[in-house]
Order: structure tokens, then C-alpha cells, then sequence
């Protein structure tokens, strides 16, 4: 081992523990109403595949998968088989995003300092880079991996005429997982619950709160599996990678 792996390794040894929470209870409508978790990429269900991914960082210490009541035992069944060596809890989800990741993060380890939200639908993130985020949030208290935009993006009214066109430079597409603080997420979920809006991020519940969120580097490969076409390109990265390429 390296002289800097050794310092990085003594540096993990000393951060607070981390909990991976994984939403999985979506309805899955733009893939046909499919559950796209339990769908098969290269003959693997793509939840499966998330929690594989999760299973081998070094700083996540246990899983939350916070899934719908009518597939809980399908899920439990799938944890069971995925031969995972990290403690891993099933949890009845709610009927949004952010009221899954509270019911699971109101079940995490209360040691945990650090909660990481990752969407189930990310099978192919990688276990360090998965890691990197969590290291920096602890600097930061709140983090999210992203990638610059490389299409330019068009804001239109309702009628499709154009308002306004965002400097492309300043725009990036938030990717999973995203790590904060413990109590800050918390807060920050029960909020929105409360205030009864809707959020798309976790990053955005954070926000609202007033509180900063930083973006690091994130892999263009993270890809979030949403519609058919993002199995056929799912298939293609993990073929590359295989390959060595």
C-alpha cells in the first residue's frame, strides 16, 4: 500500500459512519409501469446491481432500501440473494420520493453522521466514486455529484415559445448518491413533508432550508435507468467496461 492510501485509509478510519439509503418504491411509468428495478441489465435486476455497487465502498456502513408495501418481500427476497456483506434493512416506503427517504432515514443507525441517498435506479456507479462523494460532504456537510450539461437547454411556456435560454456553462445534471449531514437531511426532509411541496432532489429539501449544497465531479456512466433505451445503453457501459475500455 502506498504512503498516500495509507494516509486516506487513517482519515476514513476517523469519519463519522455513513448509511447508504436507497429509494426503490417508484411507480416506474415511463417504463411502460414495469418495475424498472426488478428489470434485468446483462441478465442482473438493476436493483441488484445498486446495492452489488454499494456492497463495495469502503466508507457506507449499512443499507436502508426503502421499497413499496406490495414489493416488500420481492425486494427482501432480492437482498437476500444479492450476498451482500453489509447489514441491509427493507422499509415500507411512502407514497413520494421524499417521504421513502425519511422512512428510512428515521431508521438509520443513529451513530450514522452521514446519510447517502442513492437512487436504486443507478446501478452502474462505482464503489469509489460512490465513496469520493461521501468524503467530501464531510467537508462540507452536503454534496452531490453532477456533470456539465452539454446540450443547450431552452426554457418555453406552455404554448412551447421559448423564454428564456440558461447559460450552459452554469448548468449541470445532479446525479446520485447525494450525502449530507444526518440531522441537516432530516430536517430537511421533514420540512417539505410538512410544507406539504414537492422536490425533486434531496439536494433541493437541503435548499430549502437555506443551506449550501456543493456539486463535485460525477461520471457520465451514472446513468439513472428510466426508459428502455437506458437498459440497451446500461448493457453497452458494462460490456465496455468488461472489455477494459
Amino acid at each position: 500500500m502506498s504512503f498516500w492510501n495509507k494516509v486516506r485509509k487513517a482519515q476514513d478510519s476517523c469519519r463519522p459512519l455513513c448509511t447508504a439509503i436507497v429509494p426503490a418504491a417508484g411507480s416506474s411509468t415511463r417504463m411502460g409501469g414495469e418495475n424498472k428495478l426488478l428489470m434485468h441489465v446483462a441478465c442482473v435486476p438493476v436493483l441488484k446491481r445498486t446495492l452489488q455497487a454499494i456492497d463495495k465502498t469502503e466508507l457506507v456502513t449499512e443499507i436502508i432500501v426503502a421499497t413499496r408495501e406490495d414489493t416488500l418481500e420481492e425486494v427482501a427476497q432480492l437482498v437476500k440473494d444479492a450476498g451482500l456483506r453489509k447489514k441491509v434493512k427493507v422499509v415500507c416506503g411512502g407514497a413520494t420520493r421524499t417521504e421513502s427517504v425519511l422512512a428510512a432515514a428515521v431508521e438509520a443507525d443513529p451513530k450514522s453522521g452521514f446519510l447517502a441517498v442513492h437512487d436504486g435506479a443507478r446501478p452502474l456507479v462505482l464503489p469509489e466514486d460512490f465513496d469520493h462523494v461521501i468524503r467530501y460532504a464531510c467537508n462540507t456537510y452536503a454534496a452531490a455529484p453532477a456533470v456539465p450539461v452539454t446540450d443547450t437547454v431552452k426554457v418555453a411556456d406552455e404554448t412551447g415559445l421559448i423564454t428564456d435560454t440558461p447559460d450552459r456553462s452554469k448548468l449541470f445534471a445532479v446525479q446520485t448518491p447525494q450525502v449530507f449531514q444526518a440531522d441537516l437531511l432530516k430536517a430537511a426532509l421533514q420540512a417539505v413533508v410538512r410544507d406539504g411541496v414537492t422536490v425533486t432532489d434531496d439536494c433541493a429539501a437541503v435548499e430549502r432550508l437555506g443551506k449550501q449544497v456543493y456539486l463535485t465531479e460525477g461520471n457520465r456512466e451514472n446513468i439513472k435507468i428510466t426508459t428502455p433505451l437506458d437498459i440497451a445503453i446500461a448493457e453497452a457501459i458494462l460490456m465496455r467496461r468488461e472489455q477494459g475500455r
